[in-house]
């Protein structure tokens, strides 16, 4: 195994956060601005969890081929729930007092959630983020069999030439990737909600 394929799957989970966070973060303000469409989106995020990563990437690829495209839609939508998720219940839980203060100030709706709630909400927010990035390390070993690389060719390869050592090998870079990436951001998650919990 080189270098290479660890950045390769690096690449791939980057990229799938990235556009999760684009994605689900509008999403979760939807959420909760509109009770209308409230239940339909967080029902449709709740779904697509359920749906086996593997199935979801062949149902994209039917439609898209194979490749890193295909890979990366499958781990945005796979990924979205805990963004949406946190997101939605970050605002919510923005003490209502504070919401009153700033319609008070004449603060528009907008300047209200940029300014005041989405930042009370990031800790929450970040939360999210964190489930979202270690979930995509663990699904983008399936990239593989869609023609994305990364470190399931590895493993796969070990497994069809029952190659024991390069099984171990690529199961405990991702491992050691999943831990190291989590670690970092439970670090980050922490020092958020210690600065939220001061102001």
């Amino acid at each position: 195994m080189n270098i290479t394929m660890v950045l390769e799957h690096l690449y791939i989970v980057l990229l799938a956060v990235v556009f999760t966070i684009a994605v689900g973060l509008p999403l979760g303000v939807l959420a909760y601005y509109f009770k209308k469409v409230r239940q339909v989106i967080l029902w449709m995020v709740d779904i697509l969890q359920t749906v086996p990563a593997l199935a979801l990437l062949g149902i994209i690829m039917v439609f898209l081929g194979a490749g890193k495209l295909t890979v990366i839609i499958g781990l945005v939508l796979y990924s979205l729930l805990p963004v949406v998720h946190n997101t939605y219940l970050g605002l919510s839980g923005v003490e209502p007092a504070i919401k009153e203060a700033a319609r008070g100030m004449g603060m528009t709706k907008m300047y209200r959630l940029i300014h005041v709630e989405l930042p009370i909400a990031f800790p929450m927010v970040f939360t999210g983020i964190r489930i979202a990035t270690v979930t995509a390390v663990g699904v983008a070993v399936f990239a593989t069999f869609v023609g994305g690389g990364g470190l399931g060719s590895v493993i796969y390869n070990g497994i069809r030439i029952q190659n024991t050592m390069q099984i171990l090998t690529g199961t405990l870079t991702l491992v050691v990737m999943a831990v190291a990436i989590d670690f970092v951001m439970a670090y980050i998650e922490k020092r958020l909600y210690r600065r939220s919990s001061t102001k």
